[in-house]
């Protein structure tokens, strides 16, 4: 898995990593018996559904038992090792819902620039891009803790290379890891405490602990403002 750890239900293996799309393929291939009828199920290329296989099945094993045609005709079935892993994946989906939805991140700021919908506030953890209303320039920021991307600082890219343009250097105060995922909370400054929802292979690989440096990045689009009262 990357160095960087913006959550998305994602299972990790070298440089290719199991998510949503994956699991839905997989899971028309189980329902279709076939590659070709899952993909035309899901309106996908043959031949990148079988790519993609291939490419999964180079990191997790062998995951679709193929069949050639004959009397009875071909297909393909999920392996055991496939049936464990969307197993798998269910308890990490299940395990980031509850806790996704339970932790975010509250700012107080002050709107000092309108681009449409976009505004750039002032906070005392620093100037944070949202999505706020119209109406009032003192706002309040919310933002869960799925949409935060924690990165070491010498890996973070520069803002202008990333579509996360909001981007926080502090550390990390708290890790609370369950089976498969971690709620880090972070230090950035101002006295708040930023919250990121990460997987535990996340947090071996970036060798989080109380006081590493990080980065958090966020999108000005999951960063929602509504005025203060």
């Amino acid at each position: 898995m990357e160095f960087s750890t913006e959550f998305d239900a994602r299972i990790g293996h070298g440089d290719v990593a199991l998510a949503a799309r994956d699991v839905e393929l997989l899971r028309a291939i189980d329902d279709h018996g076939s590659i070709n009828a899952a993909a035309t199920a899901l309106g996908r290329s043959y031949s990148r559904a079988q790519q993609r296989i291939v490419e999964l099945e180079g990191a997790f094993g062998d995951l679709v038992e193929r069949k050639r045609g004959g009397s009875g005709g071909g297909g393909s079935r999920l392996t055991d090792d496939a049936r464990s892993l969307l197993s798998r994946y269910d308890r990490l989906r299940a395990e980031f819902g509850g806790v996704a939805e339970t932790a975010e991140t509250v700012l107080a700021g002050r709107v000092v620039e309108r681009e449409g919908e976009l505004a750039t506030v002032e906070t005392a953890a620093g100037t944070v891009r949202a999505l706020v209303p119209p109406n009032g320039d003192e706002v309040r920021l919310t933002l869960r803790a799925d949409a935060v991307t924690l990165q070491s600082p010498s890996r973070s890219p520069d803002a202008d290379r990333t579509s996360a343009r909001n981007r926080l250097q502090g550390t990390v105060l708290t890790i609370d890891a369950g089976e498969t995922v971690a709620l880090v909370t972070v230090d950035v400054g101002g006295e708040v405490e930023l919250s990121a929802l990460v997987t535990t292979e996340s947090v071996e690989r970036l060798n989080l602990h109380r006081g590493t440096p990080v980065v958090a990045s966020f999108k000005a689009t999951a960063t929602r403002g509504v005025p203060s009262a």
